[in-house]
C-alpha cells in the first residue's frame, strides 16, 4: 500500500511538472540536476577515500569474456539512447523559451547541450563503474544496480547512506519522469491534435504509475525484450544521422530501419520460422545480428535512385 501511495504521489508531481516543458529548464536544471550530481560526487568520493574493498569485484563470465559487447547490451536498460532522441525536441523548446528563434541558433545550442550531457554522462558512468566494482567485492551476487548502491550506501555512510541514495534515486527518476512524459506526450499531441496534450500527458503519467507497481525486478524483465527489439533501431537512426549529405535521402533511411527492425524485433521476440533463421546472421548469438541488415539497407539505398524519396 505504501508503494502504491507513494508512486501515486510521485507522478502526480510529475505530471505536474511536465505541463510546463517550456520551463523544464528552470525546475530541473537549475535545482534538481546539480543537487543529483552532488549527492552522486558524495558517494563516489566516499569509495574514493574510504573504500569498502581493497580490490574490484570478480567480473561474472560475460564480462570477463565480452565486457564491451555486454556492458553495451546491458547499457540498453539506462535507456540514454532513447531519451536522447525524445529529449532534443524538450531541449529545443527550452532553449526557444529564452528568446532564441533563429533555427540554426537553436540547432546548435542543442548540439551544445547534447555534447556537455554527454561528457557528464561519461564522468557520473565512469563513477558508478567504479562504486559498483568495489560493491561487487565486498557484497557480492546483487541482483540489480539499486542493490548494489544501497549495499555500498549503507557501508559507507549507515542509515545516512539509505537517505543519500534514496535522494539520488528520487531525483534521477523524477526528472527522467518528468522529461518522457512531456517530450512523449508533445509529440502524440502534434500527432493527435485533437486531444489536449495535459490529457495526453496524464495518460502515460498513470500509465506510468501502474507499470511502477510491479518493481524493478519485474520491469526489467518486462522491459529487455522491447529494448532490444528497438534499441538497436534507435542506434541506426542516430548513426544515419551523421551521414554526408548526398547519402541521407529516404531510402536510405526507410530500408536501414526496417532491415534493422525486422531482425531487432525478431530476436526479441519468438516468431515462428523468422526468428531462428535471422539468428543465424553473424553477430546474432553476440546480440549484434542486426548489423548485418543494417548494412545491406545503406547499401541498397544508397544505389537507389534519390527520387524514391518522393515515392
Amino acid at each position: 500500500m505504501r508503494q502504491l501511495i507513494y508512486s501515486i504521489v510521485f507522478f502526480a508531481a510529475a505530471f505536474f511538472v511536465a505541463l510546463h516543458p517550456e520551463k523544464l529548464t528552470s525546475w530541473l536544471g537549475r535545482i534538481l540536476c546539480p543537487t543529483l550530481i552532488v549527492l552522486i560526487f558524495v558517494l563516489f568520493f566516499g569509495c574514493l577515500f574510504h573504500p569498502v574493498a581493497e580490490h574490484y569485484g570478480v567480473p561474472t563470465a560475460a564480462y570477463a569474456s565480452l565486457p564491451g559487447l555486454t556492458g553495451i547490451l546491458n547499457g540498453y536498460q539506462t535507456m540514454d539512447t532513447l531519451a536522447a532522441l525524445n529529449f532534443g525536441a524538450v531541449i529545443a523548446l527550452n532553449i526557444r523559451d529564452y528568446g532564441i528563434e533563429d533555427e540554426q541558433q537553436v540547432r546548435r545550442s542543442t548540439i551544445r547541450a547534447g555534447w556537455i550531457a554527454g561528457a557528464m554522462l561519461l564522468l557520473i558512468y565512469a563513477m558508478l563503474t567504479h562504486v559498483g566494482a568495489l560493491s561487487g567485492a565486498a557484497w557480492p551476487g546483487g541482483s540489480t544496480g539499486a542493490d548494489t548502491l544501497s549495499n555500498i550506501a549503507r557501508g559507507l555512510f549507515g542509515p545516512v547512506g539509505q537517505v543519500l541514495l534514496a535522494a539520488i534515486f528520487v531525483i534521477a527518476c523524477f526528472n527522467t519522469c518528468v522529461g518522457l512524459i512531456a517530450c512523449v506526450g508533445q509529440y502524440f499531441h502534434e500527432l493527435l491534435p485533437r486531444i489536449p496534450y495535459p490529457a495526453i500527458a496524464a495518460f502515460f503519467a498513470a500509465a506510468s504509475m501502474i507499470i511502477s507497481n510491479i518493481g524493478l525486478a519485474g520491469i526489467i524483465r518486462l522491459s529487455t525484450p522491447v529494448l532490444n527489439a528497438i534499441y538497436p533501431v534507435a542506434i541506426v537512426l542516430i548513426v544515419l544521422s551523421f551521414l554526408p549529405k548526398p547519402e541521407k535521402h529516404g531510402a536510405v533511411y526507410r530500408l536501414c530501419i526496417a532491415f534493422t527492425a525486422v531482425q531487432s524485433i525478431a530476436a526479441a521476440f519468438p516468431i515462428p520460422v523468422v526468428s531462428p533463421l535471422l539468428r543465424t546472421l553473424p553477430l546474432s548469438a553476440l546480440g549484434f545480428g542486426w548489423l548485418m541488415p543494417a548494412a545491406v539497407g545503406l547499401l541498397i539505398g544508397s544505389l537507389l535512385p534519390k527520387k524514391t524519396e518522393k515515392a
